[in-house]
């Protein structure tokens, strides 16, 4: 099983080596209204910053909820006007109607839904928006040599790490669960396509950062960088699930 402290055991390594979200995906939540000047957003799963460091250059009031002790220094650091809550997402304790949206990126699979989604129902306000999206990191309609590497090294692993939940690309799964319960409502989902070019020494640190990654499988990944010439274009996908807050709790 993997585990979810991995990402604070290197900490400073997933600080320099997670590439940004895609512009699109800040334009959309603009467009909407969550990205703006006073919204008061709760972060899950926020890690060293990368998705709270936009919010927070948009104009939002951030509370953001990160069980890494690493990492949630570091987000301090960075960001040292966000109210750091070095607690899980199931256990931290939020006023209710305390925010006007909330927050999940590439985290929701680390979350138990049946304990956080009536939690967060309470903690929006009525109205209130969640926005839930997600990196894919490989584009399966992408074939490049690096990936065709990448998936003989995977290929080796006499047992590989399991995950519940629904699989990274099954968007449709994700929008139903996150709709278990009737608290919240599927307004959208959206997906983006880009790419980002990286050494390898980038390749080796963004490896290092997965849960499901040895340290030897990355510096193979890294050498695989290296017989290719030394950069590779990997192409990613992004996924955005935009759920709004239902008016009542079911009866």
């Amino acid at each position: 099983m993997v585990d979810p402290m991995h990402f604070d055991a290197r900490a400073e390594i997933y600080e320099r080596a997670r590439p940004p979200y895609p512009e699109a995906l800040w334009r959309r939540l603009c467009a909407v209204g969550l990205l703006a000047p006073g919204v008061r957003i709760v972060e899950f799963g926020a890690g060293s910053g990368q998705a709270t460091a936009p919010l927070v250059e948009a104009g939002a009031e951030v509370t953001a909820v990160e069980p890494g002790p690493a990492l949630a220094a570091r987000l301090r650091a960075r960001l040292p006007s966000v109210r750091v809550l070095v607690e899980t997402a199931e256990a931290v304790a939020l006023s209710d109607a305390a925010f006007d949206a909330a927050v999940v990126a590439t985290a929701v699979h680390w979350l138990d839904l049946d304990v956080v989604l009536p939690k967060l129902h309470r903690a929006l306000v009525p109205g209130g928006r969640f926005a839930v999206w997600r990196t894919v990191f490989g584009d399966p309609t992408a074939r490049t040599a690096f990936r065709d590497q990448v998936e003989r090294i995977v290929a080796r692993r006499e047992d590989p790490p399991r995950r519940s939940g629904p699989g990274e690309l099954d968007t449709a799964a994700w929008a139903r669960r996150l709709s278990v319960g009737d608290l919240f409502t599927e307004e959208f989902t959206e997906l983006y396509r880009w790419s980002v070019d990286f050494s390898s020494d980038q390749v080796r640190d963004l490896f290092l950062t997965f849960s499901e990654w040895s340290a030897a499988e990355a510096d193979a990944a890294a050498k695989a960088v290296d017989e290719l010439g030394g950069q590779v274009t990997e192409h990613y996908l992004s996924w955005l699930i935009l759920m709004k807050r239902a008016d009542s709790s079911p009866a």
